[in-house]
């Protein structure tokens, strides 16, 4: 018997709105910390901290417990995930003076070729916006606006980095809209209205939010009503604000109704520098060195639905992979006129899949590789201590290996009963040695930085 064509037709038509929900491209928020440490919020094993949305953001999504930053300092590790590649492929591991970081009014940036995740995913029609700390150049080709971003709102680069020359900006787009902020206890505050603005202004489309904080870099400036509020005086205060701010997010994308099309992802660039104050236990080692301290980095990603609650994984996984991670979930394509470091990384966070996605990572300390880590093993094969010293992780000498497995501290070198390991891994650091270059050694897969005859630093119009 035929079915009536008006019902079949209203059928369809009440259908429709369903289809296109289910289409509909996840909203992605980053949240990249400055200097945050591995146990610096509850779902890592904070017990000074109070971190209720992390933790309940944990209880939600899965925690990476083996995920890292590229290098253990700010501009690198920024490079990496912005284009999914080792700072050395990009040559964004030193700056034009050969130092660990860019510094206002340089010349050297992130190379306006290169293709950052913001690109892939305007290609797939999403709005997109950078909210807080960039340290990829300060020069306009270099700035978040000529890598995909529709707008910046933030400081270019570290909170430290106040000059006469060039006072500390707030800028919005290209143009400084406050001059010599760097005691401003409003900054977490700012950040996160703009987010807030930025989300519900593009709730009925797929948007990107890129938001790395200023927070918990020094010098340390937690919002007042924060003071005091923690068991770790000023940087526990300001590590609390960040939850705060977490929260804000949160209540905006419920509020619009897209909770549950929308990743959030929050980690950190580096480890903690801080000798008193924050933590990377029960990691050995901190900010500037390639010990686990330095470079392996909380985070929490959670989408509802799609990512398994209270989940975890402990496969080898990178900021590297945001890009390639991020292209594949919007539809987009990973780049492919060029070698990404990065892999896909959704069958792990959707818990199909608990093999690691690399067969190596390489830790790199500016231009020195100094350990290479492969499955639970990671050996040191390298510190040049006269051009190092501050990079020179705790106690290790050259072929040191470790077990992480079974001693995430690094305290036991097991090179000597293990010769067939270290030889297995020396040739990955030989391997990334030929490709990424080492000290006075040029890599063969080495992209060109972006570089500028005159320097063109973000400074209020008088």
């Amino acid at each position: 018997m035929t079915r009536p064509i008006l019902p079949c037709l209203l059928s369809l038509l009440l259908a429709l709105p369903f289809v296109r929900a289910a289409e509909r491209k996840p909203n992605i928020i980053v949240v990249f910390c400055d200097d945050l440490g591995y146990a610096d919020i509850g779902p890592f094993g904070s017990k000074t901290h109070a971190t209720p949305v992390l933790d309940q953001m944990a209880n939600e999504g899965i925690r990476l417990t083996d995920f890292y930053s590229t290098c253990p300092v700010c501009t690198p590790s920024r490079s990496s995930l912005m284009t999914g590649c080792y700072p050395r492929r990009v040559n964004m591991h030193v700056d034009e003076k050969n130092l660990c970081v860019l510094f206002p009014a340089a010349r050297k940036g992130l190379n306006p070729e290169e293709i950052t995740i913001a690109e892939v995913l305007k290609e797939q029609d999403y709005a997109t916006m950078c909210i807080g700390k960039w340290h990829l150049g300060d020069h306009p080709d270099f700035m978040p606006t000529n890598h995909g971003f529709d707008h910046y709102f933030g400081i270019p680069y570290s909170n430290d980095m106040n000059r006469k020359q060039v006072p500390l900006p707030l800028v919005r787009d290209l143009t400084v809209i406050e001059d010599s902020v760097q005691k401003n206890t409003t900054i977490t505050a700012q950040y996160t209205t703009e987010a807030v603005k930025f989300i519900k202004a593009n709730s009925k489309n797929p948007f990107f939010l890129y938001l790395p904080h200023t927070a918990v870099h020094l010098p340390l400036v937690p919002g007042k009503k924060f003071k005091g509020a923690s068991k770790d005086g000023a940087y526990g205060d300001w590590v609390q604000e960040i939850d705060w701010s977490m929260g804000e997010l949160f209540k905006a994308i419920k509020a619009e109704g897209i909770d549950e099309d929308t990743l959030v992802l929050f980690t950190s660039d580096n480890g903690s520098a801080r000798e008193k104050q924050g933590s990377n236990l029960p990691l050995r080692g901190r900010k500037g060195r390639t010990d686990e301290g330095g470079m392996r980095v909380p985070c929490v990603v959670r989408w509802p639905g799609k990512i398994p609650a209270a989940s975890s994984s402990g496969a080898l996984t990178s900021t590297m992979d945001l890009l390639p991670t991020l292209a594949a979930i919007s539809g987009g394509k990973t780049p492919a006129d060029r070698i990404i470091d990065g892999k896909n990384i959704w069958p792990i966070l959707n818990g199909k899949s608990k093999s690691h996605p690399r067969d190596a990572f390489f830790y790199y300390q500016m231009d020195q590789l100094q350990a290479v880590r492969s499955g639970d093993w990671k050996l040191f094969v390298a510190m040049d201590q006269k051009k190092r010293n501050w990079g020179k992780p705790e106690g290790k000498k050259t072929l040191t290996l470790f077990n992480l497995a079974k001693d995430i501290h690094e305290d036991r070198n097991v090179a000597a009963e293990n010769p067939e390991i270290v030889k297995r891994l020396l040739a990955h650091a030989e391997s990334a040695r030929e490709d990424l270059g080492d000290v006075n050694r040029p890599g063969k897969g080495q992209r060109k930085a972006g570089w500028v005859e005159k320097a063109s630093p973000r400074l209020i119009k008088k």
